[in-house]
């Protein structure tokens, strides 16, 4: 008789070892996070590498928090996404500015 409680029985997929990530589905709001020296271009140089592959972005989409000492800032932006090889390239684009220490 086969025990179809077992582990091998594929039920038990709470530790996700082996599951690939959930997969986005295109266009999306899709939240973009820029950590990086508060230099004074630095909200400019963001935005103007994400337009570059979006076009225009709404206002209402962008949020920008100073850190506590002011030293660093954060910029969430959240644009329509339109796939995966956009997403990749904003990231590489956005990893290029000097200011930038993380993309999220």
């Amino acid at each position: 008789m086969h025990d179809e409680s077992g582990p091998e029985s594929g039920d038990d997929q709470s530790t996700g070892a082996k599951e690939a990530p959930p997969k986005i589905e295109f266009p999306c709001l899709y939240p973009i996070k820029v950590i990086g020296h508060a230099v004074s271009d630095f909200r400019e140089k963001v935005l103007a590498v994400i337009e570059r592959h979006t076009g225009a972005l709404d206002l209402e989409l962008i949020q920008a928090r100073p850190s506590k000492q002011r030293n660093y800032v954060s910029i969430t932006v959240t644009i329509a996404a339109t796939g995966e090889e956009q997403l990749q390239n904003i990231f590489t684009d956005l990893k290029e500015i000097e200011s930038v220490k993380l993309v999220l």
